[in-house]
């Protein structure tokens, strides 16, 4: 939907909600919004699948775009994109927000699965994901950032990432990169990395067989990845690499996901 009179932008907000019926997930509510179109894709097993098409070019200067996704009781809900999201100026130098809320249920599990987010030159984006988990309920989460686009430094981009599991908190993690943010490519944080990429699993399981920390890549140039066990029943990788192609085959290594 357009945004406000006198205001640049759009103003959506796309939702998704799975629930058990027998031995499938089915989708009752499946609404997309703005740059939004919500797909049903083939079922796998008992899992309801969907991807996210974008209708327009989004986020832009000025958007402010969000997607709710729930997962009832026992719900098995894979979720992903068709391609990637490229954040982009657009008409007015304001920034863009686009946050996700994730909720899961008892016994509800998710795969939240995205293609990279684009950071273009001079755009100016304020990215959040925000995900409450119950306790017996099972969460993959695979996000991957590249700053610009082939030949350009990338625009501003603030991201957060906050996780609770049974109304406790299990993570909290912010950063900024681009423009403006202070030592966001130094040696301490980037260097000369342009894609950066994490996995959070949280399942309930890992209790009684937590990992072990490990690192993956033997050349810092040229990428690594870390594996590391959450104080909870999760665990974290986090990758950075000099393009998007490194960059997943770290992430596979360290944790295959079909």
């Amino acid at each position: 939907m357009p945004g406000v009179p006198g205001v640049p932008g759009v103003r959506a907000t796309a939702r998704i909600r799975a629930i058990r019926a027998g031995d499938t997930t089915v989708l009752p509510t499946l609404v997309g919004d703005g740059p939004f179109d919500l797909r049903r894709a083939r079922p796998h097993g008992s899992q309801a699948r969907v991807c996210i098409l974008a209708a327009m070019s989004a986020p832009l200067g000025g958007d402010r775009l969000r997607i709710e996704a729930t997962a009832e009781h026992g719900a098995d809900l894979h979720i992903t994109t068709a391609a990637a999201t490229i954040a982009l100026r657009g008409p007015t130098t304001a920034h863009a927000t686009y946050d996700v809320h994730l909720r899961l249920a008892e016994h509800a599990r998710l795969h939240w699965l995205p293609h990279p987010l684009i950071s273009a030159a001079r755009s100016n984006l304020r990215q959040s994901c925000t995900i409450d988990l119950a306790a017996t309920a099972r969460l993959v989460l695979r996000e991957e950032t590249v700053l610009g686009r082939a030949g350009e430094g990338p625009g501003r981009l603030s991201t957060r990432l906050t996780v609770r599991r049974d109304g406790r908190p299990l993570l909290e993690q912010q950063a900024m990169f681009g423009p403006g943010a202070p030592g966001w490519d130094g040696p301490a944080v980037l260097a000369d990395h342009r894609a950066i990429g994490q996995i959070l699993i949280v399942d309930p399981t890992l209790e009684h067989r937590p990992p072990h920390a490990r690192l993956f890549g033997d050349d810092p140039a040229t990428g690594q990845a870390v594996l590391t066990p959450l104080a909870g029943p999760a665990l974290l990788i986090t990758a950075l690499a000099p393009d998007t192609l490194r960059l997943r085959r770290l992430l596979d290594a360290a944790h295959p996901i079909g």
